[in-house]
């Protein structure tokens, strides 16, 4: 039986992406992802935060289009999947792990400054997908619809 599995984070990137190509031409951009939870201690009633950072890679024209459109600041929602952990020990002598994800999809939320987007206010769907990297959309070229078009 074949399995399958998918990652999807929401968090704002730590700084500009690193474009690179391998030898065939291939591109490659990566970029840091910081995602933070917060609640509150059951017991004192103080909030609480965690930041778990995610090294995220996209690769052919989703790679172009992040470079051209993510940066330090942006807020995005990244859909992938999980590479293996690599564990080490940080400079507190503290055991700690590295992850890494894919990048299938990403779209810019808008965020810190709301310069995500690149000039785009409503953020931007992009995928890595048969499409490779087109700006997501309504394709069903029917033009402008109102609400009495829609069948629902």
């Amino acid at each position: 039986m074949a399995g399958w599995s998918q990652t999807e984070i929401i968090g704002n990137v730590g700084a500009d992406p690193e474009m690179r190509f391998l030898q065939n031409g291939t591109a490659v951009c990566s970029f840091r992802v910081a995602v933070t939870r917060k609640w509150s201690d059951r017991e004192t009633n103080e909030p609480r935060e965690k930041t778990t950072w995610y090294k995220v890679t996209c690769w052919r024209k989703l790679a172009e289009t992040a470079n051209s459109y993510v940066r330090k600041g942006s807020q995005l929602f990244v859909v992938g999947n999980m590479d293996e952990p690599n564990a080490y020990i940080d400079k507190n002598g503290q055991p700690a792990a590295s992850l890494q994800m894919t990048a299938d999809y990403f779209q810019l939320l808008g965020g810190r400054g709301d310069n995500a987007g690149g000039g785009d206010a409503g953020g931007g769907d992009y995928s890595g997908g048969s499409g490779g990297g087109s700006r997501g959309g309504s394709s069903s070229g029917g033009g402008n619809q109102s609400a009495d078009d829609i069948p629902f």
